[in-house]
């Protein structure tokens, strides 16, 4: 694992996030006003995509202390960004710029070459974050969520499919 130094001014080391950092990022997370944990931030499902996304998602410390982080991945065409939390006494200082930066990197030499991230309507100062390192606000689109891990959804989607319902020790 490479460390990189953001900048003289504010030493920060930024490193690849790894499962040892979860319940740091985990707690920074819900100390961050905006950010919502789903039950698919999970130890489990933070491991899945950590696996899925080898080398995308960072961690900032400063010295032992975490005091950023970022999520990345892709699809094999487009990059996500989520959870990017910088601590607030350490906000302004370029933490979250590198740590996006590095995602950024990382996506490139993967070949991806467009990169989404998903901002609550009501949370302006992120918004504001995003407009200033001119990321484009889509108006055009609206994103949509269906959960499948619920009886009724699976019975609602599944029913037509043939081998309808599945074992027990499917689920």
């Amino acid at each position: 694992m490479t460390s990189t130094p953001v900048g003289n001014e504010y030493p920060v080391e930024i490193d690849e996030m790894t499962m040892a950092d979860y319940d740091e990022v985990l707690s920074l997370l819900r100390a961050s006003p905006g950010a919502a944990i789903r039950g698919a931030d999970s130890r489990e499902g933070t491991e899945r995509y950590l696996v899925r996304n080898p080398k995308l998602s960072f961690v900032a410390r400063r010295g032992t202390r975490l005091v950023g982080c970022v999520m990345c991945g892709h699809d094999g065409r487009r990059g996500y960004l989520q959870h990017l939390a910088v601590d607030p006494t350490h906000q302004r200082r370029g933490v979250g710029t590198a740590l996006v930066g590095r995602c950024l990197m990382e996506l490139k030499r993967l070949g991806i070459d467009k990169t989404h991230i998903d901002v609550f309507i009501a949370n302006a100062a992120a918004h504001q974050y995003w407009t200033n390192r001119r990321w484009k606000r889509r108006d055009d689109i609206v994103s949509r969520i269906r959960w499948i891990r619920t009886p009724e959804v699976r019975e609602s989607v599944f029913s037509s499919l043939v081998g309808w319902p599945p074992p027990q020790t499917a689920y």
